[in-house]
């Protein structure tokens, strides 16, 4: 079912010529011997196992789906998902970015970021096993005690175990103040835990020796609201203490939800009943332990779109090269055969141009906040560190929310240049669009991801990490103004940084006065501030191709028509977007609930 090729050579553009990853390294001390064949040599490795290995379950894992044995509680990925992931451990991957004292590689998130788009591309429903395990191992490795990063963490990162999050209940998502889950002391320093959870990826499997779900859950005395959650690790067989498989726990998959797409990944409803677990950080504070695993989510869950326009849109260039339909309006281009290839036809070039655009462009982005998470975690300068930090923090949501509406607009393009094969399965791109649908809503839906941008990221912070993000942008802005060849790039960079500014503060002001006008411009705002960045981005993308244009390497030619195609087609969504955000909220909440 059509192919995967790793994009290296705009994914090496992007981290040596675009972000000279190998430079901002060096000032790493952790990180100072990685340098740009260590990175090429990994990301090559990493191209040939998504490709020849990850890609073809794509589809049948699809086709097959999970199964569960109502007797056992025991789930059955689709074949050869657990064949794959023994290959994936025995390569090294799930140590790639651990810490060495736990077994671990110790190479940088933004390589790991680019192998992710990579798992992403070819087989995402197999990627969320080990992808979820990653963010289990974060938790852990920043909110542990001392004895259980020694017991868990080995385990996690050599791939031997798998970890799940479970948060969702079936009266409660986002609102997690809701949850009802119990945690009962049992004197010993363990804790019985008791309650149902839905949603539950990777919830259950047989890939893996062990799994430890990292479960929210109340103690006895616990206040009400988010101020009452306490987190636990909730094996699923409990470990001795020599790391070996213990008794079960009984924490079972009682049902596989009937899902739109990603039907290869055990998404569980999981029973807990009286599973032993025992607690992660501070009572009464699992949120906060949580939030690193679910920061971790929110840029996996990014990638995975990211991964998704990719494949698709190179499956749909193949066959806009093939299919023969009509002829180019301009006159017959390949005379000798019946009709010309279809991407002769300019709006066939506008989808694929689409996809393209939003995969380079969201590249570029994902690849840039993966570096600034490397130096907010290693930079030996404090304030190095603390403006990562607040730029992580700014640019988590939007990263998660935009480049998932756009793997949703771009999957349903690819799958439109094919006309009507794109909605027969056979051709694997309606697969694509289906798997990309639930990227906008786990995780934080895309207007929670809105809401926290807008009103925690920005207002609530006096607009202090977006203004300093600005800086950047005005900074590069100054610096080429002047470059007449710039020009088509830096004038709609300049127009629209100015705009985000002004409707900033407007949005600010109206909500002193009304709360809900920060709910009715949010999502629109978020598209707006992303479309920003992207432009930033295909700015500085645009001044490296101009440069090396003419040096016979048409990959720079490809990166120019590109970046011109974004500020002409898709940068001038943001006019439609401000007019939405300054309208205001009482369109949306004169009209009584009971006259819907």
């Amino acid at each position: 079912m059509g192919q995967y090729v790793a994009p290296l050579r705009d994914m090496q553009f992007v981290l040596h010529e675009l972000l000279h990853v190998a430079d901002e390294l060096k000032q790493l001390p952790k990180h100072a011997d990685i340098d740009a064949d260590i990175i090429n040599q990994v990301l090559e490795e990493g191209g040939k196992f998504t490709s020849e290995v990850l890609f073809p379950l794509n589809h049948s894992g699809d086709r097959e789906g999970c199964k569960l044995d109502t007797n056992t509680h025991e789930v059955t990925p689709p074949k050869g998902f657990k064949a794959a992931y023994e290959q994936y451990v025995a390569a090294g991957w799930p140590s790639l970015t651990c810490d060495p004292e736990y077994g671990g590689q110790g190479l940088p998130m933004v390589v790991q970021n680019s192998f992710y788009e990579m798992l992403n591309a070819s087989n995402q429903a197999w990627t969320m096993y080990p992808g979820l395990s990653h963010g289990a191992y974060e938790c852990l490795h920043e909110h542990g005690t001392d004895e259980q990063k020694a017991l868990y963490l080995p385990k996690l990162v050599s791939g031997e175990w798998t970890g799940t999050m479970c948060l969702t209940e079936a009266h409660c998502g986002t609102d997690l103040g809701l949850l009802r889950s119990k945690a009962e002391p049992q004197g010993d320093g363990s804790y019985k835990i008791t309650g149902s959870k839905i949603f539950i990826s990777a919830g259950e499997h047989d890939m893996a020796q062990n799994i430890l779900h990292l479960v929210l859950a109340r103690l006895p005395d616990a206040p009400a609201g988010t101020k009452g959650i306490s987190l636990f690790i909730v094996p699923k067989f409990l470990p001795n203490a020599d790391g070996s498989i213990g008794a079960r726990n009984p924490i079972f998959c009682g049902a596989l939800e009937e899902k739109m797409g990603i039907h290869g990944n055990a998404t569980c409803q999981m029973n807990i009943d009286g599973a032993i677990g025992w607690m992660i950080g501070e009572p009464n504070k699992g949120l906060n332990a949580m939030f690193v695993m679910m920061n971790a989510a929110r840029l996996g869950v990014g990638m995975q779109s990211l991964g998704l326009t990719e494949v698709a849109y190179q499956n749909a260039l193949i066959y806009a090269k093939d299919r023969l339909q009509m002829r180019s309006l301009t006159g017959a281009k390949e005379a000798s055969k019946p009709a010309d290839p279809i991407i002769v036809h300019p709006d066939v070039r506008r989808m694929l141009l689409t996809a393209k655009a939003y995969a380079e462009g969201g590249r570029a982005f994902s690849s840039y906040v993966a570096l600034q998470i490397d130096k907010e975690l290693n930079h030996p300068d404090e304030a190095i560190r603390a403006e990562a930090v607040d730029e992580v923090a700014l640019l988590t949501p939007i990263i998660k929310a935009f480049l998932t509406d756009n793997g949703w607009i771009s999957t349903s393009e690819a799958m439109q240049v094919y006309g009507g094969h794109g909605f027969i399965s056979e051709w694997g791109m309606e697969q694509y669009v289906r798997d990309s649908r639930i990227n906008m809503i786990y995780e934080g839906t895309n207007t929670i991801q809105s809401l926290d941008l807008l009103g925690r990221k920005i207002l609530l912070d006096n607009g202090n990490k977006l203004r300093k993000f600005g800086e950047k942008i005005r900074a590069f802005i100054e610096e080429n103004g002047t470059d007449e060849a710039m020009s088509e790039f830096i004038t709609p960079l300049a127009d629209l940084a100015e705009k985000v500014q002004k409707l900033t503060m407007e949005i600010g002001m109206k909500a002193f006065q009304n709360p809900d006008e920060v709910g009715a411009a949010a999502v629109p705002y978020l598209r707006v501030v992303g479309h920003l960045i992207y432009a930033y981005f295909f700015a500085q993308m645009a001044k490296i191709a101009l440069a090396k244009q003419d040096g016979g390497d048409n990959f720079y030619k490809s990166k120019l028509a590109t970046a011109r195609f974004y500020f002409g087609r898709l940068l001038p969504e943001t006019a439609m977007l401000i007019r939405q955000a300054r309208s205001g909220s009482a369109n949306l909440m004169a009209l009584d609930a009971e006259l819907f």
